[in-house]
């Protein structure tokens, strides 16, 4: 029973493949009406995926939703906030959050109860229209670069070190924003992708003797954890193997001499250059979309929910990064892909949302 507009309506039970239409309710009523769903599927074990066509109500929900139903577990994915084809990339904070949320939705189908409320496992995700038309790493990327250590394990300081670096963590004097390792003699300060705060961890010989939080402003350590879990540092990998897949790929699908590129040149010698994320599909042999990390197909998929005017805005993203494509091209020294290697259209979208139940 689900009050609307101050009536109570009966939504029946969403199934696979079907949409269910309401009015959009008035002020905070829809906040409500997802805050009560969302407790709906929780104690059904889905997700609740809110994907809404505007940015501003994106953000307005999560707050709302907190105050409905503070016992659910939200999340934002949250936009790159750069414009297509941009020649500089998302702050670290971002990413940090990006690659948290979809850790956060994917695997929480694979966790127990226990699990679940000790990593705050995502009962509800919201996702504004235009970031869910971005193609993502594909899950077996996120599951192949994260790892995890805890206190009393064996750790070779040099192997660990050379790990971190794979997963895109920059070596620093001094640990402050996320993606960021320092070494100084027998401590590691650590600032994983997706934490709210960074590790110091204290090694005796080649054991981890502790492992505790730190105030990245007074470098103070605060209290101990048992363990830590380390998201990688990029959307993308830098190993060999992957940056040798991007030279190939960008000879077969961008034209002219790849030499005269600044990027290919950078990515050769392991340099991430400011705006890589708009050639994410060269790393990969094929990219996925946010529905690959919503369980489509599956027992557990994620209910969702069209919220506002998506048409609107996915017309309106389409037009404006049509434009921005048509501009950008002709340079030799930056090369760009075609929109449909990056996005999803509406068609798309829509097909993939198929294989969810939705509300709209």
């Amino acid at each position: 029973m689900f009050a609307i507009d101050g009536l109570f309506v009966d939504l029946p039970k969403l199934k696979s493949g079907q949409r269910y239409t309401l009015p959009r309710p008035v002020a905070s009523a829809d906040a409500l009406l997802l805050a009560q769903m969302g407790m709906r599927e929780k104690a059904a074990g889905k997700l609740l995926a809110v994907v809404t066509a505007d940015a501003l109500d994106a953000q307005r929900l999560i707050d709302e939703l907190a105050f409905f139903a503070p016992e659910l577990h939200t999340a934002l994915f949250p936009d790159w906030e750069t414009l297509p084809y941009d020649t500089f990339s998302p702050h670290q904070d971002l990413i940090s959050e990006r690659l948290a949320t979809l850790w956060r939705i994917h695997t929480r189908g694979a966790m127990s109860d226990a699990a679940k409320d000790a990593e705050a496992a995502a009962d509800v995700v919201v996702i504004p229209a235009t970031t869910a038309l971005y193609r993502l790493a594909p899950p077996s990327f996120l599951a192949g670069y994260t790892f995890s250590f805890q206190v009393r394990q064996k750790l070779d300081e040099a192997r660990f070190k050379a790990q971190l670096t794979l997963a895109g963590y920059s070596h620093v004097t001094q640990v402050v924003s996320p993606g960021e390792y320092a070494v100084r003699g027998g401590l590691i300060d650590l600032f994983p992708m997706g934490s709210a705060v960074p590790y110091r961890v204290d090694l005796w010989d080649d054991e981890i003797d502790s492992i505790r939080t730190f105030d990245p402003d007074t470098q103070r350590s605060l209290y101990p954890v048992p363990q830590v879990r380390l998201l990688p540092g990029r959307e993308f990998p830098m190993d060999d193997a992957a940056r040798g897949k991007f030279r190939k790929r960008w000879r077969e699908l961008l034209e002219g001499d790849p030499t005269r590129s600044r990027i290919y040149k950078d990515i050769g010698i392991g340099v991430a250059t400011a705006g890589i994320e708009y050639y994410l599909p060269l790393f990969f042999d094929d990219t996925a979309t946010v529905f690959d990390y919503l369980g489509a197909g599956t027992d557990k998929a994620a209910t969702v929910v069209l919220h506002g005017d998506l048409e609107g805005a996915f017309n309106r993203f389409t037009q404006d990064t049509r434009e921005r494509y048509r501009l950008a091209q002709g340079d030799p020294e930056r090369p760009v892909l075609p929109p449909d290697a990056l996005f999803l259209d509406a068609e798309q979208f829509y097909a993939r949302a198929n294989g969810h139940a939705q509300l709209a």
